[in-house]
């Protein structure tokens, strides 16, 4: 073993580099976007659209994420590579020279659709280039990669946004990613498809259209949604219509969804299903709220955005505490998450009180790590339970399935906080009393559905052994890199 060359080998050291900084690149404008959003919203007039700047940054993130696992199986990592590279950068550009809230709007789809690109190759180009002891290292490192966006992302961001502009949190990652994708591509261009998949194309192609529907679906919805409580938008279309175009919206994700996901996540059966539907809530509820953490104390409170946003820095290290914690395996997995996704509601309920009763900011800041905790007892025991209760020949799918639920959640979450949000706000386009209060309050009880799933996630049987052993090489079906990688 130790004759062999490690990450940082001058075989391996170009690509390790690079991929890395995909994913920091990927972190950082996760983290810089939220601290950023309650200056753009005020500068480009974006207060009713403010949700869409995110669920539709998922949406899109959503749908590239679909079609990109098939086409990498079909082509090879490196045409979906290229997209994302090139969609990730226009998108960027775009969203830091946006003109209206529309136009940076349209930014954030281009690059959710870029991110979804780029990170699936990830997967398949370790999977082809990387030895297996490897590649176990690799994945903790991107783990770490989340880290240190987390922690210095928010108040670079917000410096930013108070004493130069906004918009340099966006122009400053373009050139990173490209710079990143030019390190891996040495290693890169010579790859093709796998050598062997399971999966078959027809279904790669079906999910891929399914997966398409359902973001088009969840878009729609959202988008209609949304304009519901945007006078000007009421006024540019009957109410009708956007009444028609939410259930139409609607009923294409409620019929796409469960096709997506293992059978019985309908009925939240137990085991796998149970597994899914707990992520679901879990994400719903946590970025449901952490799109509106900065905007809640930059407004309620009167902080500035640079201090508003050490308060997802606070997150962050709660999630990385409450993973650490969940290593031990003091717990079994399905207690694991009842007690995740009680805490994460006992976080947003104090969040609530604290906007209620105008109480210290610091309360929400503390309350935001208590939430973070939650999700990291949680987020990576899901990933843990479908690796146990999958056979081998069904962990690709089933993983990719557990990130769908991820992103639909966060959609959702993000979609439908934001819509509340924009049907609350007044006439002077200022929340009213009470609303982030309300707001905070409703995830949390997204949370408390979480910890009732989570109740039902232990197996019913034993797990055959033929699927006992270590997992197989990533491959494209194992989609990008999931919310566990943040702590």
């Amino acid at each position: 073993m130790s004759g062999r060359p490690g990450l940082l080998s001058r075989e391996y050291r170009g690509l390790v580099v690079g991929l890395l900084a995909i994913v920091t690149c990927s972190a950082f404008e996760a983290m810089a976007v939220t601290t950023a959003m309650p200056v753009v919203a005020t500068d480009l007039g974006g207060e009713h659209g403010y949700g869409l700047a995110f669920s539709l940054f998922l949406t899109a993130s959503l749908a590239a994420t679909a079609a990109a696992g098939p086409w990498c199986d079909r082509a090879g990592p490196r045409p979906s590579l290229l997209m994302g590279l090139v969609l990730m950068t226009g998108g960027l550009v775009l969203a830091g020279g946006a003109w209206d809230f529309a136009a940076f709007t349209l930014g954030r789809m281009v690059s959710g659709a870029g991110t979804g690109f780029m990170i699936v190759p990830l997967y398949v180009i370790i999977g082809q280039t990387l030895p297996s002891a490897l590649q176990p290292v690799l994945f903790s490192w991107f783990s770490a990669a989340w880290v240190v966006p987390s922690l210095v992302g928010p108040y670079v961001s917000g410096i930013l946004a108070q004493h130069a502009s906004w918009r340099w949190v966006f122009f400053g990652v373009a050139p990173i990613v490209v710079t990143a994708v030019v390190l891996t591509w040495p290693r890169v261009r010579g790859l093709g498809a796998p050598e062997a998949t399971t999966i078959d194309p027809g279904e790669g192609r079906r999910r891929s259209l399914l997966g398409v529907i359902l973001a088009v679906g969840v878009a729609a919805a959202q988008w209609a949604a949304l304009s519901w409580g945007d006078p000007q938008a009421r006024a540019a279309f009957p109410p009708v219509a956007l009444g028609a175009v939410v259930l139409a919206g609607a009923a294409a994700a409620t019929m796409t969804a469960p096709r997506l996901m293992p059978p019985g996540v309908a009925r939240i059966a137990r085991g796998l299903p149970a597994v899914m539907v707990t992520r679901g809530f879990m994400t719903l509820a946590f970025f449901g709220a952490e799109a509106f953490i900065p905007l809640m104390l930059v407004d309620r409170y009167g902080l500035e955005p640079s201090i508003a946003g050490l308060a997802l820095t606070g997150g962050a290290l709660g999630w990385t505490a409450g993973s650490f914690a969940q290593a031990r395996g003091w717990l079994r997995k399905p207690t694991f998450l009842v007690l995740g996704s009680t805490v994460l509601a006992v976080g947003l309920a104090l969040i609530s009180g604290a906007l209620s009763g105008a109480l210290s900011p610091w309360l929400v800041a503390v309350a935001w790590v208590i939430a973070g905790a939650g999700m990291g007892l949680t987020v990576t025991t899901t990933s843990v339970l479908v690796l146990d209760l999958s056979d081998t020949a069904d962990r690709g799918r089933n993983s990719a399935s557990l990130q769908m639920a991820d992103m639909l959640g966060g959609v959702i979450g993000t979609a439908g906080a934001g819509t509340l949000y924009s049907l609350l706000l007044t006439p002077e386009r200022t929340p009213g009393p009470g609303v982030f209060s309300l707001l905070a309050g409703a995830l949390a009880v997204s949370a408390l559905l979480a910890a009732v799933a989570g109740a039902r996630a232990g197996t019913t049987a034993a797990k055959p052994a033929s699927s006992a052993g270590p997992a197989p090489a990533p491959s494209s079906e194992t989609t990008s890199p999931t919310p566990e990688d943040r702590a």
